[in-house]
C-alpha cells in the first residue's frame, strides 16, 4: 500500500513542480540572493547588504557584499530591503487533519488516493507559506512516509517532512476510534512501537491523556500508565527515536516526564512545579496555542465544528494560555507547533505565523519565538547542523520579510520570498505567487 500511494502522489505532484532550467551535467547550481540583510538568531549582528551565495541545496558563503563576490553565470536574486532569515519550522502538524464537525464528515468516507492528493496539497500550501520543515504527528497508515519520500526524490513539493507515522494508542485513548483496538500493557506498545519504527517512523507519538478531539471523557484523564509509557521510550530510545507524547493532564505529563519522555504536546495543565521539573529533566514543550485562543474561532466555525467540540477548546483556553506563560518564564525549551495546517488562515496570517506571535504575547522576546521557530525546532529534531541557521554548509532553507522581525514579530506577516534546500519555490516581487494556498478541503 506504501508503494501505491507513493506512486499516486508522484503522479499527482509532478504538476505542481515550480520549473527551472537544468544546469550542465556536472556543474553547480550556483543562486545568490542579493541585497538583504541576514538576521543572525545565534546572538550575531545582522549583515546588510548581504550576499548569500547557494551552490546546490546549501549554503557556500554569506557575507556583506563589498567582500563576498557572485561568480558569473549565477541566477541573482534581489532581496533589496528584505530581512532574510532561516525557514520557518512546524513541529505539530497533521497534513491529513480531519476534525469532528461538517468537514470531518464529508471525509468520512474519503479513500486512500484522495487522502494521498489531499496531503499533498496541503504540503506544497505549507512550503509556500514559509514552512521548509514539519514534523508530522500522527497520520493515517502509510500516506505519510509515501509523501515523505516523494518530496525527498524531488517529484513533490513540500516541506522537509520529520514522521511519527500512526499515534501509538491505548484502547479507548484519544485518537483511537470506537471500538477500536488499540495497545494495552507495556508487551503491546513495545510491539506498536517497533512497528511504527520499521516503517520509516523518525518519532513514536503516544497519547498519554485525553483531548479536545475527544467527544466524551475528561480532557485532564491520564489514560496510559506509567509502566506502558516507559515501555515505549525504553523500546523507541533503543533504535534512536524520540518520543512525543500529547497530554492535557497533569499528572498524565508527570509521569510521561518521569518516563523519559522527550516531548510534550499542548501541556494545558501545566503548573511551575511541573515546568521547573521538565527543564531539570531537559522536556521540550510543543505549545498549539494557537488552538485554544478565541481568535481561532472563525475556523472552526467555518469546518462546521459542532457545539460540543467548541465547548472544549475554549474550556481548557485559559488554562492553555497560563500554561504556556508558565512554561516561558520558568526556561522549558520550546518549539513551535500549531495544530493546524502551517498554512492555515487564522487572525489575518497563517497558523504558524500567529503562533509564533502569541509566544511574544506570552513572554518570549521577538529573537527567541523566531529561534523556537528555527533553531531550536532544528535541535529538537537532532538536525541543527543541517537547517535552523543562516550558516555556510547548512540547507539554504532562506525567507525574506519586510522589516526586522527580531524587533517586531508581526513581520513575518510579509514573506515574500522562499527557498528550501536552495531552490525557489516562492518569490513574489520576482513573479506572482499564484493562487492562495488552498487547505484542501
Amino acid at each position: 500500500m506504501g508503494r501505491w500511494l507513493a506512486a499516486v502522489v508522484l503522479a499527482v505532484s509532478a504538476s505542481v513542480l515550480v520549473s527551472g532550467q537544468t544546469p550542465p551535467a556536472g556543474a553547480p547550481r550556483v543562486t545568490a540572493v542579493v541585497g538583504g540583510t541576514i538576521v543572525d538568531l545565534g546572538g550575531g549582528a545582522p549583515i546588510p547588504g548581504a550576499v548569500i551565495l547557494i551552490e546546490n541545496d546549501r549554503i557556500a558563503a554569506i557575507g556583506p557584499a563589498s567582500t563576498t563576490r557572485v561568480p558569473a553565470g549565477a541566477e541573482v536574486i534581489a532581496a533589496n530591503g528584505k530581512w532574510l532569515l532561516p525557514g520557518l519550522m512546524n513541529m505539530h502538524v497533521h497534513l491529513g487533519l480531519v476534525l469532528p464537525g461538517r468537514v470531518g464528515a464529508e471525509l468520512a468516507n474519503e479513500t486512500e488516493a484522495a487522502l494521498a492528493l489531499r496531503m499533498a496539497a496541503n504540503a506544497r500550501a505549507s512550503l509556500l507559506s514559509g514552512v521548509t520543515t514539519i514534523r508530522l504527528t500522527g497520520e493515517k497508515p502509510n500516506a505519510d512516509f509515501a509523501l515523505r519520500q516523494a518530496i525527498e526524490a524531488g517529484t513533490a513539493e513540500g516541506p522537509r517532512i520529520f514522521t511519527a507515522g500512526e499515534i501509538v494508542g491505548v484502547t479507548g485513548g484519544h485518537g483511537m476510534r470506537g471500538g477500536v483496538i488499540g495497545n494495552d500493557g507495556p508487551s503491546e506498545f513495545r510491539k506498536a512501537t517497533r512497528k511504527q519504527i520499521s516503517l520509516g517512523a523518525d518519532w513514536i507519538k503516544i497519547a498519554v491523556s485525553g483531548g479536545i478531539a475527544d467527544e466524551r471523557g475528561d480532557i485532564g484523564a491520564a489514560h496510559m500508565t506509567k509502566d506502558e509509557m516507559e515501555a515505549v521510550v525504553e523500546t523507541a530510545h533503543r533504535h534512536s527515536v524520540k518520543v512525543a507524547a500529547h497530554s492535557g493532564s497533569q499528572a498524565a505529563t508527570d509521569e510521561a516526564v518521569d518516563a523519559g519522555i522527550d516531548c510534550i504536546e499542548h501541556g494545558y495543565y501545566l503548573p511551575a512545579v511541573l515546568a521547573r521539573k521538565m527543564k531539570e529533566k531537559g522536556v521540550w514543550l510543543v505549545p498549539t496555542i494557537v488552538v485554544s485562543r478565541p481568535a481561532t474561532r472563525p475556523f472552526f466555525e467555518r469546518i462546521g465544528s459542532p457545539e460540543w467540540y467548541m465547548a472544549r477548546v475554549f474550556a481548557v483556553g485559559e488554562q492553555h494560555w497560563a500554561s504556556l506563560k508558565t512554561a516561558i518564564k520558568e526556561g522549558v525549551r520550546i518549539a513551535l507547533g500549531t495544530d493546524q495546517f502551517p498554512f492555515e488562515p487564522n487572525d489575518g496570517t497563517t497558523a504558524t505565523i500567529r503562533e509564533a506571535e502569541y509566544y511574544v504575547e506570552a513572554g518570549m522576546t521577538p529573537v527567541q519565538s523566531l529561534r523556537a521557530a528555527t533553531i531550536d525546532a532544528a535541535t529538537l529534531l537532532g538536525i541543527a547542523d543541517r537547517v535552523g541557521t543562516i550558516e555556510r554548509g547548512r540547507l539554504a532553507d532562506i525567507i525574506a520579510v519586510d522589516r526586522d522581525p527580531t524587533r517586531d514579530i508581526t513581520a513575518l506577516r510579509t514573506i515574500s520570498l522562499v527557498i528550501k534546500g536552495g531552490k525557489v519555490v516562492r518569490n513574489s516581487a520576482a513573479r506572482p505567487a499564484g493562487a492562495p494556498p488552498s487547505n484542501g478541503r
